[in-house]
């Protein structure tokens, strides 16, 4: 059973915490964070892929790419090297990512999911290398998000395309999606390269083959 605990809950969970910052699209401080929470912990068990970009006003042409593809696969790669057999490997990503090149997405939102998509394509293609490691991949997919950045930054540059999700009913909340990625780091799986899905049962419709 998964035992969850808010932050100020940790240390009655017997859990510990090491805050540690790095640029992850920098190889020099991928390489020193890794460092860092080896040296605390000896190793990785788990590798939870959250970085994500591509709606920011201003950005560089190529910086949902660097972000949502080139990084996840550099902290994939140098964090396999500290992992151990039966360790695993998450990736967040969305349902208009995951299924980007099948289903419509906002303009807006374009450069997200070509580039989530393709990180996902990117790290699938690491599994035969993973599977020689004893280490899985799961990704997880969610629907927009309440309460998050993308959202958020969503409805104020298309405001329709967030008002069409709600209207289809309520959204996954923060802590819902929490709770998968939480089963998904550490529960079982049935195989590597799993997807689990997170709520937009409309938008999954016939989407989803297993």
């Amino acid at each position: 059973m998964v035992e969850r605990c808010d932050v100020v809950e940790l240390a009655e969970c017997r859990g510990t915490a090491l805050p540690v910052g790095a640029d992850v699209t920098d190889a020099d401080a991928i390489d020193a964070m890794l460092h860092v929470v080896v040296a605390e912990f000896g190793a990785i068990d788990v590798l939870v892929l959250n970085a994500s970009g591509g709606l920011e006003f201003g950005a560089e042409p190529d910086y949902a790419m660097s972000i949502n593809r080139d990084a996840q696969v550099a902290l994939a790669r140098a964090s396999i090297a500290r992992m151990e057999p039966g360790s695993r490997i998450v990736f967040l990503t969305s349902h208009q990512a995951h299924f980007h090149g099948k289903k419509p997405v906002p303009v807006e939102y374009e450069p997200v999911a070509a580039s989530k998509r393709a990180g996902e394509d990117a790290l699938r293609g690491m599994i035969p290398e993973l599977d020689s490691r004893g280490i899985e991949l799961v990704v997880v997919s969610g629907d927009m998000i309440e309460g998050t950045i993308v959202v958020t930054l969503l409805e104020r540059r298309n405001p329709d395309s967030v008002a069409a999700r709600t209207a289809q009913g309520a959204l996954p909340t923060i802590a819902e999606f929490a709770s998968a990625v939480t089963e998904a780091a550490i529960g079982p799986i049935e195989k590597s390269g799993r997807t689990v899905y997170v709520g937009g049962a409309d938008y999954l419709d016939g989407s989803v083959s297993g």
